[in-house]
């Protein structure tokens, strides 16, 4: 298989007939409401948690803790959560799973709400979070092909990831002005009772609908059994190294944004929840066109990376706050697009035996260096400005980009070729055999 960025990630499915076609499936369907209302939910609560600490403390490295505490559990854990996702059946886990998240979220909803918060119980409530979500994230992942099958894959993890930015165009808005109307605690209790739709969903599921997919039996060695898989495969590897950089240090936003907000445009919650709302306005753009494509290109994936990290650096400087509010559009749109992109074309290179494993490998690595980036971060914000914080992450995501791609360039026997005559593609990647014939 080629590993070079204008190759196929994986042999390519057969494309999706329309942008929803997904969606045709019963069982598909019912698991993308409940997600929709539990994604509005979650984005509610992540709003008004970060804007809570921030009220308490009145410091961006506070934001950090907590973010990085949320995501902690995924790095020390994470490929645990991949074992159990291999190996138990996904359908009633998930079950197990949602519950608990939702009753988090009813647990720091009555903390607040009865006045008795401090900036602990919100700490406690992100680890336990995190905790749930270990298991969660690679069992959910691992489940969409058991309910669309490998036909529509592709187009499942981009609706998913659509369906992630839906929500998230609503519930900043709506966390902004319930902050500011009757405050964080109401924001939390939604976020705990929206996750009833989704275990509803999961009961009304036609099981024989869902195509079997071969559990991993019970067996020592299987941790070590996925990273050796891994570490085999180029085509997964690479992908994986990059997110896990832009995961790290790009996707710092809401330290990055509350600080602008609160520093720099001297704002409140509701210009908070709006900057996230039109971030998220990107984000679902992208995931629609992802929709749109039958395969992953990792020539995309690089590129979308370095537009991503020189975005940041752009809106880093932006001097007003509209030039600064319209460059989150397409700093969420090459974003999302990162995310789909390296989620999709490492779903569909990886053996279903090992795709939990992989998968939750991949989401360590996306959401597990948070614990290494917010903290660091939220020091650099507080340090030295939130221009600079936000600066840095750029810098260091297109640098990351740039080297994956040549690396992705080498393994694969390309080199670049630029030609700058009129009606030609001026920069592209090409085999050594053809630059070599051409010379």
């Amino acid at each position: 298989m080629s590993t070079g960025p204008g190759a196929d990630s994986a042999p390519a499915p057969t494309a999706p007939t329309s942008m929803f076609s997904s969606l045709k499936i019963r069982n598909y369907r019912l698991f993308a409401s409940g997600q929709v209302v539990s994604n509005t939910g979650t984005w509610m609560q992540r709003i008004a948690q970060d804007w809570l600490v921030l009220s308490l403390t009145g410091s961006a490295s506070a934001v950090g803790i907590t973010i990085a505490l949320q995501f902690l559990p995924m790095l020390l854990f994470g490929l645990y959560g991949g074992v159990l996702a291999d190996r138990l059946r996904k359908r009633p886990l998930l079950l197990t799973t949602q519950s608990a998240m939702g009753l988090t979220g009813l647990a720091l909803a009555a903390l607040t709400l009865t006045g008795h918060v401090e900036v602990w119980h919100v700490y406690a409530t992100a680890f336990l979070t995190g905790l749930v979500t270990v298991v969660d994230n690679p069992a959910r992942q691992a489940f969409v092909v058991e309910m669309v099958g490998p036909k529509d894959l592709q187009n499942a993890v981009s609706l998913n990831s659509a369906n992630f930015q839906s929500a998230r165009l609503v519930g900043p808005a709506v966390a902004g002005l319930l902050i500011t109307a009757v405050g964080s605690g109401y924001a939390f209790l939604f976020n705990g009772l929206s996750f009833v739709a989704p275990v509803l969903g999961l009961l009304m599921m036609r099981t024989s609908e869902l195509h079997k997919v071969e559990r991993a039996p019970r067996g020592k060695g299987q941790l070590r059994e996925g990273l050796k898989y891994v570490s085999a495969h180029p085509e997964l590897i690479w992908p994986i190294v990059l997110v896990g950089f832009i995961g790290t240090f790009g996707f710092n936003f809401p330290i990055w944004l509350s600080a602008f907000v609160d520093d720099v445009f001297q704002g409140g919650p509701g210009m908070y929840g709006w900057l996230n709302t039109l971030m998220a306005a990107g984000s679902l753009a992208g995931a629609l066109l992802a929709a749109r494509r039958g395969t992953s290109r990792l020539r995309l994936l690089v590129g979308a990376a370095v537009a991503f990290g020189i975005l940041e650096i752009v809106a880093s400087a932006a001097p007003s706050f509209w030039i600064f509010a319209a460059l989150l559009v397409p700093i969420g749109m090459f974003g999302l697009t990162v995310n789909v992109t390296a989620n999709s074309s490492v779903q569909m290179a990886t053996d279903p035996a090992m795709r939990g494993r992989v998968m939750s490998l991949f989401m360590m690595v996306f959401t597990g260096g948070t614990p290494l980036g917010a903290p660091l971060f939220g020091w650099i914000t507080d340090t030295y400005g939130a221009r600079i914080g936000f600066a840095a992450g750029g810098v260091i995501s297109a640098l990351a980009a740039l080297t994956v791609g040549l690396v992705l360039a080498r393994l694969g026997g390309l080199r670049l070729k630029v030609d700058m005559r009129r009606g030609h593609q001026h920069v592209r990647f090409v085999p050594r055999e053809q630059l070599a014939t051409a010379a």
